[in-house]
């Protein structure tokens, strides 16, 4: 999920949670198709619950601090 969709979704009326929620379930998605392959099995990490609102709020918070 881009910084734009985040914003366009926060402007909407999503929460931070459940932005949050979506975008860790879509970096999680991108992280296990990479780790599919047989050459890449370590790569990546899986973010949690804490790192996915922290990113989803400094989005938004540079998002706010521009305006």
């Amino acid at each position: 999920m881009q910084d734009k969709e985040i914003i366009q979704k926060w402007k909407e009326g999503l929460s931070k949670a459940q932005l949050a929620k979506q975008y860790k379930s879509q970096y999680n998605m991108q992280i296990r198709n990479i780790r599919a392959e047989v050459r890449n099995r370590h790569s990546g990490r899986f973010i949690t619950n804490k790192e996915a609102i922290s990113k989803v709020e400094q989005v938004i918070y540079k998002y706010l601090k521009r305006k």
